[in-house]
């Protein structure tokens, strides 16, 4: 019965979200509508599988470094996809890394100390 409950009200902030950017791109903000199109565009890609799911990706990253991810992006750049995510260290550091989303490969590393 709570499951239940619990579905209605994630439901329910759905319809309000939707609700929400409907208005807008109805009022004309055209940022609501290029976000929507990017999102499409990113789980297209994930469907066709030519991308990794999101959890994959953190779960590789994790083993090798382990910490509090504080933001993710992913990048179409020139027909190749990368996953930019910003991560909180254990010790304190803030960890920029750039992973390839199809091999899952870290293509690039920063570490702010």
């Amino acid at each position: 019965m709570k499951i239940r409950e619990k579905c209605k009200g994630a439901l329910c902030a759905c319809v309000r979200r939707v609700a929400v950017a409907l208005a807008l791109a109805l009022s004309g903000l055209g940022a609501t509508a290029h976000a929507d199109s990017d999102h499409d565009k990113a789980r297209a890609a994930w469907l066709a599988g030519h991308i990794q799911p999101l959890s994959e990706v953190l779960r590789v990253v994790a083993q090798e470094h382990p910490g509090r991810v504080i933001e993710v992006e992913l990048e179409d750049d020139h027909d190749e996809w990368i996953y930019e995510i910003k991560l909180l260290s254990p010790e304190g550091y803030l960890v920029k890394l750039k992973v390839n989303a199809v091999d899952l490969t870290i293509q690039k590393k920063r570490i702010k100390r």
